[in-house]
């Protein structure tokens, strides 16, 4: 437990420093495909509720909260849940208008998210499983707050495996984001542990089986960048539909 906490205490350490450039780099190192990203991600949740009640675990800086809010079109209510202090700050400036009164940031860590068992209809995280140190448990957790029925859907980056383009991807996220890193935050060593954590992380296929053992159902992978970057949807059972 000891090395799990110190882990968490690391990786929470880098996010408050980077916060004030996290965005500026997502959309630098992404080429603005981050963004195209996360929006298919909340479609795929396909929401039936008319008032949905949504957790982003590892909000960050809260994209992927606000898409949320606003995708649902003024119906339902987003949680986005991050252990970064300074990351939270900026995604509570960046909450304005009309989304301010529907999503609510809450400080703690996905491994003990503080809600009670099937509370929400939908579970999102976005680049976040690279930074865990227990991926059973994250899941297990997901799957924990989930409602019955309820989708679970992650986005996240992994080493694309067996082409050109593998090697044209380590040239660039390898080698070129952590100087990206140190040249836009002023924090290479922040950015070479991004790509460290990438090149190091399981298979989609890995990722999969460990939804699956956490309890999901009719979970699929979709594939963008040739694996580089891969959406997991997953479902929660109602026993009454299976």
């Amino acid at each position: 437990m000891a090395l799990l906490e110190q882990r968490q205490q690391q990786v929470q350490n880098i996010f408050n420093r980077i916060a004030s450039r996290y965005d500026l780099l997502n959309r630098v190192i992404s080429l603005h495909l981050d963004t195209r990203w996360r929006r298919k991600a909340i479609r795929a949740l396909a929401l039936e509720s008319a008032n949905p009640l949504i957790l982003d675990l590892g909000t960050g800086t809260g994209d992927l909260a606000l898409m949320a809010a606003q995708e649902t079109q003024g119906c339902g209510t987003v949680c986005g849940l991050d252990f970064s202090l300074e990351m939270l700050r900026l995604a509570q400036k960046k909450t304005r208008g009309s989304c301010r009164d529907r999503i609510a940031y809450v400080l703690g860590t996905a491994l003990a998210p503080p809600f009670r068992d099937d509370t929400f209809d939908a579970v999102l995280t976005a680049f976040v499983l690279r930074n865990v140190p227990d991926l059973s448990a994250f899941f297990s957790q997901a799957y924990r707050v989930l409602r019955p029925g309820g989708k679970f859907v992650s986005l996240d980056m992994f080493p694309p495996s067996g082409s050109p383009f593998a090697l044209l991807y380590a040239l660039y996220f390898y080698r070129i984001v952590p100087w990206i890193g140190a040249s836009l935050a002023g924090d290479r060593r922040a950015y070479q542990y991004l790509s460290d954590s990438v090149k190091n992380f399981h298979s989609p296929e890995n990722v999969h089986d460990i939804i699956r053992k956490a309890g999901f159902a009719r979970i699929t992978t979709q594939k963008f960048l040739r694996g580089a970057v891969c959406l997991h949807v997953g479902e929660k059972p109602d026993l009454i539909g299976y």
